[in-house]
């Protein structure tokens, strides 16, 4: 990396800078030629390249959205979902707590997990900066990701050097990532916010991640033969919104009968594994002795064969849990994109306790989240759950947000005279 990738050195004066760059995009755009002075000869290159292939400087959003199922099945197999939890302890808190947006995509530019500050996310949407999006230059033009994508090395890109113009409020910072043992680039790292992404420490912290997560990546493959087999391996469970949970392993998808959907859920709770009694406790309704967990025990062995251990009852491989992947979202701050995985409630019709205390856990942490962060918009999205449409307290909350006489608060004002009858 050379001093030209660092946007705004010790010394520059960011406003004057942006005057002068902002001048200096216009008359590109225009004639095609190049003012005296800045932009820097990287950000020239990638204004001239985004030109050549077309990109429109005032394009809303980039093409080429990634459908959300589709986006979800290919987050699965990308090699760094196996190192995403290094990714959020390392920049996704730091960008929550410090108002700025944390991405990670992969080596086209798609943006696969999009993290943070929850006020910044809902801004960010806007400007077409969300999961599934492409952000590689052909499509959005001079940008951290697609910049640092197509020149194989870390940049930041500072206000109005960004060749949109809709993105020129905006400044990033962003470094590949590589295969440590090909070196082949598998995605990229970015921070996304104000004027102080352009610092020189902000691509610092980027770098850093980027080193931890290539270290990451070296020791899965030595423990486990490759970074692609770590993400191939945790069966994944499906209980949101569902009475009979969906369970995928080895290339096989069944649903489950209501009491196997509680026992492998308590289960990938446990990893360490539960006692016949234990798992009872959590299990009992009313007086079934244990002899009756281990008989469905038996039968649950028939289908799971030897992802099913005994003394103590456990999995004997990770488990991915969309309960789980809620509950992350929600800690990281992205509600938005928490709202759009919550399918429901965790098994809605099982009354066993563990299940119940899990399924009321998780719908306090996203009633407390949305009252406090969410916003008219994602309250009034809760009240219009049908399992939720008598909830009072969020009824009441929805109905705050909204300003006086619109027409979706005198809606609610007619169900809260209703659920309070």
């Amino acid at each position: 990396m050379t001093a030209d990738h660092v946007a705004l050195p010790p010394g520059a004066d960011p406003a004057g800078l942006r005057r002068a760059v902002a001048r200096a995009h216009e008359e590109f755009l225009v004639t095609g030629c190049w003012p005296s002075g800045p932009p820097r000869g990287v950000v020239r290159d990638s204004w001239q390249r985004s030109r050549s292939l077309g990109v429109d400087p005032d394009a809303a959003t980039p093409p080429d959205p990634l459908p959300e199922a589709e986006l979800r099945g290919y987050r699965r197999e990308h090699p760094l979902a196996a190192v995403l939890p290094v990714i959020r302890r390392l920049l996704v808190e730091t960008a929550r707590d410090d108002d700025q947006v944390a991405a990670v995509g992969d080596g086209a530019g798609r943006l696969l997990w999009v993290e943070g500050s929850p006020s910044l996310l809902t801004r960010a949407e806007r400007i077409g900066f969300a999961e599934g999006a492409n952000w590689a230059e052909h499509a959005a033009g001079t940008n951290a990701p697609g910049t640092a994508l197509a020149l194989g090395q870390p940049v930041q890109i500072y206000a109005s050097e960004h060749f949109s113009r809709p993105v020129q409020p905006w400044s990033c910072a962003a470094a590949p990532v590589r295969d440590p043992g090909s070196g082949a680039v598998l995605g990229v790292l970015d921070l996304t916010g104000g004027d102080h992404i352009a610092a020189p420490h902000a691509l610092s912290l980027v770098r850093a991640t980027v080193a931890a997560v290539e270290a990451e990546l070296r020791l899965l493959r030595v423990g486990g033969g490759s970074a692609r087999a770590a993400v191939d391996g945790p069966a994944r469970l499906e209980v949101l919104g569902r009475d009979r949970a969906a369970f995928a392993w080895a290339g096989e998808r069944v649903e489950l009968s209501p009491r196997h959907s509680e026992i492998v859920y308590l289960l990938s709770r446990r990893p360490r594994g539960l006692t016949a009694e234990a798992l009872e406790a959590l299990l009992r309704t009313g007086e079934a002795a244990p002899v009756t967990v281990r008989a469905e025990m038996s039968r649950l062995r028939r289908l799971l064969g030897p992802l099913l251990a005994s003394r103590p009852y456990r999995l004997t491989a990770p488990v991915a849990v969309d309960a789980d992947e809620v509950r992350e979202l929600v800690a990281g701050g992205a509600l938005r994109h928490a709202m759009s995985r919550y399918r429901g409630p965790l098994l809605p019709r099982s009354e066993a306790p563990g299940v119940v205390e899990a399924r009321v856990d998780l719908e306090c942490a996203l009633r407390a989240v949305l009252r406090e962060r969410g916003g008219a918009d994602l309250l009034v999205e809760w009240t219009a759950r049908p399992e939720y449409a008598d909830d009072v307290e969020m009824l009441q909350a929805a109905r705050d947000a909204l300003p006086p006489g619109s027409p979706r608060a005198l809606m609610l004002d007619a169900r809260l005279r209703r659920a309070l009858w």
